[in-house]
């Protein structure tokens, strides 16, 4: 059972990152259910290729978006990107060093990005981009 579902409160309205946002999801819950099975850790590498990937892309394409139409909070969101990206190395390097017992700190963190990030932060920029005609 997913951990986290797609709502249409979910949704900035700019197809590319909610198709971001939801890939994000299924990372989490991919990662939750093979906690729940007890086979967590033995996901973690799949899941770190993941976050990677996500932060890579997603991260990527809000930044551009932000720059090209000089979107106000741009320091400040940006800021919250390179945080993430620093916990996502942090988590891979314990994950590399053979600490397996990240599992549930690395959800819990994935979880509260998730809430505080795209409910809060990301919702900030909605009115601006649309305004701009992205969708």
């Amino acid at each position: 059972m997913p951990l986290i579902e797609w709502k249409p409160e979910f949704s900035v309205g700019i197809k590319d990152i909610d198709e971001q946002h939801k890939g994000l999801m299924s990372t989490i819950n991919t990662l939750h259910n093979a906690m729940g099975e007890g086979k967590g850790r033995d996901v973690l590498a799949e899941i770190f290729n993941n976050l990677i990937a996500y932060t890579t892309t997603h991260f990527k394409t809000e930044e551009i978006f932000m720059t090209t139409f000089s979107y106000p909070d741009y320091s400040e969101h940006k800021e919250a990107h390179d945080r993430c990206v620093s916990k996502v190395v942090e988590f891979k390097n314990k994950f590399d060093k053979g600490d397996m017992r990240i599992t549930i700190a690395l959800s819990i963190f994935l979880v509260g990005w998730l809430h505080e990030h795209l409910l809060k932060m990301d919702m900030k920029y909605v009115t601006f981009f649309h305004e701009k005609g992205l969708s």
